[in-house]
């Protein structure tokens, strides 16, 4: 499975890089706090993969990782997807990289 850092996905934003956010936490999580990726929660990824795009690269994320993770294994089986990116440590890690004020639970 491909990974990317937070570091990598900062640089990415900061570029303005053509790429997607996939957020497969539930939609409380979301709420609370986002790296303005698109929300699909992991229990929906499979019938909504046709909103992934397949033509440029997709960081999926979650909490930590362990969920988007699953979420890629998910879409490249069932889908076939290719171009998908785990963001390594996920949404706890970006707060300590970069947003230490950033509400997580």
């Amino acid at each position: 499975m491909k990974e990317i850092t937070v570091q990598e996905l900062k640089q990415k934003i900061d570029n303005k890089e053509d790429f997607q956010l996939i957020d497969v936490r539930e939609t409380f999580e979301y709420e609370t706090s986002n790296l303005d990726g698109e929300n699909i929660p992991l229990g929906g990824i499979l019938i909504e993969a046709d909103k992934i795009a397949r033509d440029k690269p997709v960081i999926v994320q979650c909490r930590s990782g362990k969920r988007s993770a699953a979420a890629i294994m998910q879409l490249e089986q069932v889908h076939g997807f290719d171009n998908l990116y785990n963001l390594k440590g996920g949404i706890l890690a970006w707060q300590e990289a970069f947003d230490p004020n950033m509400p997580v639970y």
